[in-house]
């Protein structure tokens, strides 16, 4: 898909405070700072939206999102990456995959309105895909999350069960306030845990081997970071299924020699300029190479990582 702007060729769960009615009066430059401010770098958010009461949700598929009705899930989380050029700008990726969330200039599908939101890498320094400014709302307690092109983030009509997605928008009417509810956006703030928490096991499977060779695969890209913060011992390997937990194994049996694989923890990242995201969830559905990043526990990179807690509230 096309993206925006791309060359052609610990606390408890809480919402955000609520502009009070001098900060509604103040200019619209200054109402964006308080609402950016909200987003500090390094939290991790929830948004849900305003008229369906469900989350921003990174698909499974490592692609999509939408807003479906489910529980507490790591792809409901969303990490906060704050880009400083000419003013604070948000950028926001999954807590599940560390993609990024991306306006596009592909059409919506059939049902929705506007434009493609989609999870996206982080490939170039300035990719404006993934800028994201917050505004108040005129309603208390929400915010309006536009892109570089002014459109609004969009939760779609749920008329038929596939129109749970969200899109990019513009604004038609300001004054329909059906139109502007779809915009709304409640963000909640996700304490982190204590460490990174354990990993999904597989499914048992009495003939595990005849189950891999049937199962899709792709191409694992990996790096050893240092204590230093140096990229080392750099390999690939074709795997096979979705399971996080026969990954990591995979690893541990690479990298046994040359670390103390005890502490061998699995990070993602997505894109050349992504952040490191600890990869928790079994991978997504797509067969495209995953860039993984090893660390070990106890080195200043491992002191960085931040796990939401999902099951805070």
């Amino acid at each position: 898909l096309p993206l925006a702007g791309a060359p052609r060729n610990q606390e408890p769960i809480i919402p955000i405070s609520p502009p009070s009615s001098t900060q509604r009066l103040c200019s619209p430059a200054l109402q964006r700072r308080r609402a950016m401010d909200q987003f500090q770098d390094g939290e991790h958010v929830r948004l849900r939206s305003r008229v369906h009461g469900t989350y921003l949700h990174a698909d499974e598929d490592g692609h999509g999102v939408s807003l479906p009705r489910r529980g507490a899930s790591m792809n409901g989380v969303w990490s906060v990456h704050i880009y400083h050029r000419d003013g604070p700008q948000l950028l926001l990726y999954s807590a599940a995959y560390g993609r990024y969330l991306a306006a596009t200039d592909a059409r919506a599908t059939p049902g929705h309105r506007g434009f493609r939101a989609v999870q996206c890498d982080y490939d170039r320094r300035h990719m404006e895909a993934i800028k994201w400014h917050a505004v108040w709302a005129e309603s208390e307690n929400y915010v309006v999350l536009r892109d570089v092109a002014g459109r609004c983030l969009r939760a779609n009509k749920r008329y038929l069960s596939r129109n749970n997605g969200v899109s990019v928008d513009d604004i038609d009417d300001i004054n329909n306030v059906s139109t502007m509810m779809h915009l709304h956006w409640f963000v909640e703030l996700i304490p982190a845990r204590d460490g990174i928490p354990p990993l999904p096991r597989p499914i048992w499977h009495p003939f595990p081997g005849i189950v891999t060779a049937v199962l899709p695969s792709r191409m694992i890209l990996y790096v050893r970071e240092g204590a230093d913060g140096s990229r080392i011992t750099r390999g690939s390997f074709k795997f096979s299924g979705r399971s996080v937990f026969r990954l990591r194994k995979k690893l541990v049996r690479r990298l046994r020699a040359i670390m103390d694989v005890s502490k061998l923890v699995v990070c993602v990242e997505a894109g050349a300029f992504g952040r490191l995201t600890p990869l928790v969830v079994d991978l997504p559905r797509s067969r495209h190479n995953l860039h993984i990043v090893v660390i070990e526990a106890g080195t200043p990179a491992h002191a960085e990582l931040r796990c939401p807690d999902v099951d805070a509230v």
